[in-house]
């Protein structure tokens, strides 16, 4: 089994940065994929980033790409997502997620550790 807990959510103007952290616990060596899903209210959980580190790839929505870095501390079993230049569309919940292999990192299905999420708040 395999923990996940998310921090750094909160409010924020747009413009603004923020950096959530998911902390990994439990069997963390079975988990190559950890991914970042978002659910704005009344919306479908969408994915934002996934970091694969058996291939060393990341990957990013079209929507985030270039404001949104995902990057892991394998020390401390943690990834992080670097948010930057936040738009109120950002507004949602965060997920962390993080699954065995992803050979689709951008379908919900393939993760099976899921976190309770970190708000995150942007205003105009």
């Amino acid at each position: 089994q395999v923990q996940l807990v998310e921090s750094g959510g909160g409010s924020v103007q747009a413009g603004g940065s923020l950096r959530l952290a998911c902390a990994a616990s439990g069997y963390t060596g079975s988990t190559k994929c950890k991914a970042w899903f978002r659910q704005a209210p009344g919306k479908e959980r969408d994915w934002v980033a996934v970091l694969n580190s058996g291939s060393g790839r990341t990957y990013y929505a079209d929507s985030v790409k270039g404001r949104i870095t995902i990057a892991q501390d394998n020390a401390k079993n943690t990834v992080y997502l670097q948010m930057n230049n936040l738009e109120p569309s950002g507004t949602a919940m965060y997920y962390c997620a993080a699954a065995g292999d992803c050979p689709r990192p951008w379908q919900k299905y393939v993760y099976n550790y899921w976190g309770q999420g970190t708000q995150v708040t942007v205003s105009s």
